[in-house]
Parts: C-alpha cells; structure tokens; sequence
C-alpha cells in the first residue's frame, strides 16, 4: 500500500503567491498544490491538505496555535502514515520543540518545513524543502516502520530534531542549525539517514497521547554586562511567575554581583524555577567549571545544559501545565524527555 501523507498549512511564507491584479503575496488555496509542485504527484503517495482558517503569521503563534496542530495531528493520527506541517519560520523552532513535548508516545514522522522565498517565486526553495520533508515523513526502515518518528525540522537540505534547533539566519536559504546534536538526514543525490542519532519508540512508549495544557507563567532573564538591579528584580518578580530561563555567558558563567546573587536566591526560595542555559549558539552550561558558575548553582539555579532557548521555554511551559508542584518541574525538566538534552 502506498504512504498516505497529511499536509498541515498553518501559514507562513511558503503558502504564499503574488496577486496578478495587486502585485500583493496572499495565501493561495493549499488543496491546488499539486499545481504549484506537480513533482509531488510523481510520489504515487496519498497526499491529502489541511488548512488552517485563518492561516497565522507565525509571529503570532501560541500555545493555542500549537494545541490546534496536535489536536489536528491526533484526530487524523490512524488515518496517515506520516505528517507535513507547514509554518513560517521565525517562530519554527518554538513550536517544533512545543509540539515534540506535547505529542506524547509519537511513532510517526511530524515535519515541519516552510521556506525563505514564496513556493510561488521562481527561486523559491520552497518546493524542495516541501518535496524533501514529504518522502521523509514517508520513509520506512526495512523493518517497515516510520523512519524518523520525530518531531523533526526539514529545511535546506537538512533533517533535525525539531527541539535542537534554532534559528540562525533570515537572509539565507539554510535558516536553522542545530548545533548541539547532528542531523537526522542528508539530502544530497540519496537522503542519508543517520539512524544512530534517531530515537525509536520502545515497547510500552505508545500509543499517542496529547498533552495541549500550558502554563506560560515563565520569563527569560538575559544577562549582560551593565544589567541594573531594577532591571533583574522587575523580571524575576513577575506576578504569578513560575520559572525563568536564565541566558549565562559561556559554559553558564553570571556576574558575581552580591545583588544580582540575592536576587536569584529570593526567587528561588519562593519556590520559582530557574533553569540556566548559554547565550552561545554551541555549547552547554557546566556550572561546575568556572566559580561565577558554581555560585549560581549556590543560589538555586539548575543546569539546562545544552538545551536551546526555545526548547527550554517550550519544556517549562509543558511541565508546568502537567505539574502544579514546582519541586515536580525542577524534577524532570533537567531530565531528557525528548531528547532535548545530550546524556553523557
């Protein structure tokens, strides 16, 4: 039987083309892409679309938008083999990593794609980031199971693990990276799996389950240097705040500053989440190599290690929804869940 593929449109520069009449970019009718992309016809697959009405610029995505992707996915889950959605890209990264925690137990391929230029611009490299993610989230090992059973990003020519990524550059065609774990796929003349670097489900971690609540109380405390005490109190006393992420230097390095220290320890004593990850694109927060590390960790602050922004924010968001208990998030969200953290 051939691979049935559901494509989500949710928005986002590659659903869109020029207006004959305006000269305008406005969404066009996703159910006539085969008219854009006649290649996919090519396939022999089923390919059916879902369109989000009204599609969003993915400047707006919520916690809302992401619960309206799973819920989509999970009615549709036992009718398809495998799941493309389409999204813009400047909040991408956010909701590949929100939704990598939401669907629970995953054994299928979810892929979110979009594009830098319109699918309907001569150059656009929409049409093969669109072409590449469908045959992906249609691959079988030759066991015959789904390939990549993630929550993936496919973008120029790459596969990543949808919470290791980030975005990189809005001018070039390779907009993400994913610097702290390889990718799940090359696509060159063949597409290159790296199966060693896919998870597999093990017996016992299906079926799908849903999770769509969050608790969106947490803050991101960027440091540098020149930060004002006002400046750090007003974020970390945020009414109703229930964690933050914390952006250190380095290998998660702060100031040494005896205000900024109490401020962080205030906070941590009221029973707030603070979760340290690096400002570098590369790396991971060890806060046991440099002093100024060890001191935050004296103050209450836990290691997100080499977790992305964007993953950490989205993780919080999903344990707080799950947990009423602050002592239950601290648990489990310096635990890899997804495999958001490397283990070493």
């Amino acid at each position: 039987m051939n691979p049935s593929i559901l494509l989500i449109y949710t928005g986002g520069t590659i659903g869109m083309k020029q207006d004959p009449a305006t000269g305008h970019l406005v969404p066009f009718d996703f159910s006539q892409i085969s008219g854009e992309v006649p290649e996919i016809d090519r396939f022999g697959y089923r390919i059916d679309t879902y369109s989000f009405d009204p599609v969003i610029d993915s400047s707006d995505a919520r916690p809302e938008f992401w619960a309206r992707i799973a819920r989509t996915i999970e009615s549709n889950y036992d009718s398809y083999d495998g799941f493309v959605v389409l999204h813009g890209t400047d909040t991408m990264s956010y909701s590949a990593s929100a939704l990598s925690y939401m669907l629970e137990g995953l054994e299928k391929s979810v892929i979110f794609t979009g594009s830098q230029l319109p699918i309907g611009v001569l150059r656009t490299d929409g049409r093969e980031n669109l072409i590449s993610a469908i045959e992906m989230a249609a691959a079988r090992t030759p066991e015959g199971k789904p390939m990549v059973p993630e929550v993936c990003i496919c973008f120029e020519n790459k596969l990543y693990r949808g919470n290791r990524t980030t975005k990189q550059n809005s001018e070039n065609f390779s907009a993400f990276s994913s610097p702290n774990y390889p990718a799940l796929a090359d696509v060159g003349i063949h597409i290159k799996y790296d199966r060693n670097a896919i998870h597999y489900p093990q017996p016992g971690e299906g079926p799908l389950r849903v999770r769509t609540e969050m608790d969106t109380n947490v803050a991101i405390l960027k440091i540098f240097p020149g930060m004002t005490e006002n400046y750090v109190r007003s974020v970390l006393s945020a009414e109703g705040l229930r964690s933050v992420v914390l952006e250190t230097f380095g290998s998660g390095n702060a100031p040494a500053l005896p205000w900024f220290l109490e401020a962080l320890r205030e906070c941590s004593d009221r029973g707030v989440v603070i979760l340290n990850v690096t400002q570098c694109q590369a790396g991971s927060v060890d806060m046991g190599t440099y002093a100024n590390g060890a001191i935050l960790e004296k103050a209450g602050v836990l290691g997100g290690l080499d977790m992305t922004t964007e993953s950490a924010l989205t993780k919080l968001f999903y344990l707080q929804g799950i947990f009423s208990d602050g002592e239950e998030v601290k648990k489990h969200v310096v635990e890899p869940l997804r495999g958001e953290i490397s283990v070493k």
